[in-house]
């Protein structure tokens, strides 16, 4: 999997798609139904973190796989929607 660009995409992507999982269904929880903020700015900086190198690991793949603009732009959106790096990823697998 870490042999290739895109193997490389996949792994970040998956990361990703937890940080923001964790961020949006566990630490927000806390911070606005138990008072506890410290989770959002832990979890919400590595995550910010994850996101850029989502970034910097799509560009690279677009450019090695040479991935049409129309799929890089649907892997970006995929990033903004929960669950949606996961489907992101069944997609790649089954279409390289």
């Amino acid at each position: 999997m870490l042999k290739t660009a895109v193997g490389r995409f996949r792994l970040v992507s998956l990361i990703e798609g937890i940080s923001f999982l964790v961020l949006l269904f566990i630490a927000m929880p806390l911070k606005y139904w138990a008072d506890i903020p410290s989770p959002v700015t832990i979890v919400g900086a590595i995550h910010g973190g994850l996101f850029v190198l989502y970034v910097l690991a799509l560009i690279h793949a677009w450019i090695a796989a040479k991935w049409s603009f129309l799929r890089v732009v649907m892997a970006f959106i995929a990033s903004f929607l929960p669950f949606g790096t996961f489907v992101l990823d069944s997609y790649i697998r089954k279409n390289p």
